[in-house]
């Protein structure tokens, strides 16, 4: 009775042995992993639960989002997605100045123009943190910082120079852009 058990328990074992080599042989591995665009990537963050903590990280995700408008394929969609998230990062009276039905129209436009000109913006480059100039006024906070975009047209590099100006919110204490403007070439040699 005894090699009987014995029999039994290593038929069992083989069948499962070989029921688990079955299942793995059937496992079909792709080799595909989900590739996630630069689009999707500036979309998927929440910045109810994520918003940038410095100055920096502000203009940082700013600029990934202009580089995307600028320079990648998207949705309508998705367009206003990244115009809603932008928005996002501004300062409460910079919002007031541009309702958003008018912000989505104009943004449009300007993306267009750039485009239909031959332009992508390829790469950004923002002030050091150790650059970043914070200063207060009328009892509120606020930063200095640049960022350089470098913009190409066919094989031509050419950058260009923005300087930002955030407040930080008095309720949130998040840092919001309070207002930017091209850095004209003869100030910056100053």
């Amino acid at each position: 009775m005894g090699k009987v058990k014995i029999g039994i328990i290593v038929v069992i074992l083989i069948a499962m042995v070989g029921g688990y080599y079955f299942y793995l042989s059937n496992i079909r591995d792709t080799g595909e992993e989900t590739v996630v665009t630069e689009v999707q990537n500036v979309l998927l963050k929440n910045l109810d639960t994520d918003y940038p903590p410095t100055p920096r990280e502000v203009l940082r995700y700013y600029s990934d989002i202009t580089k995307c408008l600028y320079s990648e394929k998207y949705t309508e969609e998705q367009f206003e997605q990244m115009a809603d998230k932008m928005l996002a990062l501004y300062d409460t009276e910079l919002v007031e100045n541009n309702p958003r039905e008018q912000y989505i129209k104009d943004l449009k436009s300007d993306v267009d123009d750039f485009l239909q000109n031959g332009y992508t913006i390829s790469t950004y480059t923002t002030s050091r943190s150790t650059e970043v100039e914070e200063y207060t006024s009328e009892g509120r906070k606020y930063a200095k910082l640049y960022c350089t975009y470098t913009i190409k047209s066919g094989a031509e590099y050419k950058s260009t120079q923005e300087v930002f100006v955030m407040r930080r919110d008095a309720e949130t204490s998040r840092w919001k852009i309070f207002g930017f403007d091209v850095v004209n070439p003869e100030q910056s040699a100053q």
